[in-house]
């Protein structure tokens, strides 16, 4: 006897991503997986009394979307506790923007926003920008991250809190913003300087309020279509929130987890070892530690990044400056082996063309000795490579984590071009190179760098390459760059699923894999790129339920 099943969709146009990128026309689903894909007829055998069934009337319905790279708990709570402003904000805006906050604050309550652009340094890195600071929020420490989450802006209030003075030194890998005419603190705290105001300001937060930002991101993060994410730099507190909320059946998504090798400087929370030693316990049906996670360099705009040339004489840096390398050859050679050892991919952050170089080369030597594996490390960024590591790419078996979603014009990019010039700053995501060489690119957001993880954004910017926005009209970064809508999609739902591990159960939809689909208000194929970004989802379902109705 044929089973029935508990949903069925069907009238509509339906792309499953699967293998041969089939469309069809209907979908069954039983026990929150795919029972059956194909005609309507013959899902109308499929039918039983209690059946529910969704007239699509020609809706175009497809996979939900995998995010492979987002930090869950700082999106979480940047939407419910913390102050926004746009990364165009000047520096008086940005005043204005803490002046209102802090005058709805206690005396003492830490001010905590994002972000500013990463053109902003300069602006900010004076010390008349700090005296405006300082005269928006008297009474409050202040903590202002950028818009790549690496460096801080903070007032003398919270400098004072934590210690930093013109008499002390920075910590190693961070450094601390000087005016360059005076030689006076700034309040700018480069990488692993942030380190230690994030954590006094984190203090006021409690493990509830942790389980209720991530709750509410992964709420947004459904809303936009998304049921699977890889949170990209898993420190304790966060992996206990999500597997809190996955035991109390509130978690309406896969969960991914990359756990810090290393604790990262601007970051902070239970790494290493220690970590490892206890992911098992928080390992739940949807939350998988499967991954460690490095960072091998810092960011462009604050020439951090890693790269083969050197950035644009400024006076502030060395001539000859090309950022720094985190992690030394030998060193990441053994973290690579005991990560395949333990049985986990390393996800890795490089965002300058040396530090890419430096994760293959060490791939392809842990390959040497190690032979072959089925896991796949990722390189988190990926978006400066030099032509001839390209094709490395495939060859080693190495994800591109394409994000975050700015392959177009943006006022980040001009950050880049103020330090690097322009013609080495727009050779940005040499995606359809990667594409066309073999290696799986898998899309994700970086979320809260982006304010908002859309995935349609990412999707317009990658078949157009201009701003989705309609910032910098005409424009187009790098157009040979583009790639088909296609293979947009699959780079955001079956591809970063197979880079996470977990596309037996999501990213396509094939019988027997997780009812995990979305129905959109315009069928994406049959409208110009230009409005692609404007797509909406109309219904989320997450193993056959529905967790986002417009």
């Amino acid at each position: 006897m044929n089973k029935t099943a508990d949903l069925i969709l069907t009238g509509g146009r339906i792309y499953t991503a699967d293998p041969g990128g089939r469309w069809v026309e209907a979908v069954a689903v039983r026990g929150g997986r795919i029972l059956a894909i194909g005609t309507a007829a013959e899902m109308k055998g499929l039918q039983g009394t209690d059946t529910e069934t969704v007239d699509l009337a020609g809706r175009m319905v497809m996979p939900a979307f995998n995010d492979v790279h987002n930090h869950i708990l700082l999106a979480g709570q940047s939407a419910l506790y913390e102050l926004q402003f746009p990364s165009s904000a000047s520096v008086d805006e940005i005043c204005d923007h803490v002046r209102n906050h802090a005058s709805r604050m206690k005396p003492g309550q830490w001010v905590v926003g994002n972000a500013w652009g990463a053109d902003m340094i300069t602006a900010l890195n004076k010390e008349t920008s700090l005296a405006k600071l300082d005269a928006a929020s008297p009474d409050n420490p202040v903590m202002l991250r950028d818009e790549s989450m690496h460096n801080r802006w903070v007032n003398t209030v919270a400098m004072r809190i934590v210690g930093i003075s013109d008499n002390v030194s920075p910590p190693p890998q961070g450094g601390f913003g000087r005016d360059p005419e005076t030689g006076r603190l700034t309040g700018i705290l480069i990488e692993a300087a942030s380190g230690a105001v994030e954590f006094a300001a984190d203090q006021a937060f409690t493990d509830e309020m942790r389980k209720a930002s991530v709750k509410r991101a992964v709420e947004i993060a459904n809303g936009l279509g998304i049921t699977g994410f890889q949170e990209a730099a898993t420190a304790l507190p966060i992996l206990q929130a999500l597997a809190d909320l996955d035991r109390a059946g509130e978690l309406s998504g896969w969960a991914v987890g990359s756990l810090p090798l290393v604790q990262p400087g601007f970051l902070f929370g239970t790494a290493g070892d220690a970590l490892l030693d206890v992911r098992h316990q928080y390992r739940t049906t949807h939350v998988k530690p499967n991954f460690t996670k490095l960072f091998l360099d810092g960011v462009p705009g604050a020439q951090t990044a890693a790269f083969h040339e050197a950035y644009l004489p400024d006076g502030a840096h060395p001539h000859g400056h090309r950022g720094e390398m985190l992690v030394e050859m030998p060193e990441l050679i053994r973290m690579i082996d005991k990560s395949e050892k333990l049985g986990m991919a390393l996800k890795i952050h490089c965002t300058g063309d040396l530090s890419v170089s430096t994760m293959l080369d060490a791939v392809e030597a842990v390959r040497h000795f190690n032979g072959p594996t089925t896991l796949r490390h990722q390189i988190a960024h990926a978006s400066y490579i030099r032509p001839e590591d390209i094709k490395r790419f495939a060859e080693l078996g190495v994800v591109a984590d394409l994000c975050p979603m700015m392959w177009f014009p943006t006022a980040f990019l001009e950050g880049h071009k103020e330090v690097m010039g322009v013609e080495r700053a727009t050779a940005f995501w040499p995606i359809a190179d990667l594409k066309n060489a073999g290696a799986l690119i898998a899309g994700g957001s970086d979320w809260p760098v982006v304010p908002l993880p859309n995935p349609w954004i990412g999707i317009e910017g990658m078949v157009t390459r201009q701003n989705p926005f309609g910032d910098f009209p005409g424009v187009s970064l790098w157009a040979e760059q583009a790639i088909d809508l296609e293979s947009a999609i699959r780079a955001y739902t079956i591809n970063p699923a197979t880079a996470m591990g977990i596309d037996d159960l999501t990213g396509s939809l094939e019988p027997g894999k997780s009812a995990d689909l979305i129905i959109l208000d315009q069928n994406v194929f049959d409208v110009p790129a230009s409005r692609i970004g404007k797509t909406k989802v109309l219904t989320t379902y997450f193993e056959g339920r529905v967790v986002h109705q417009a």
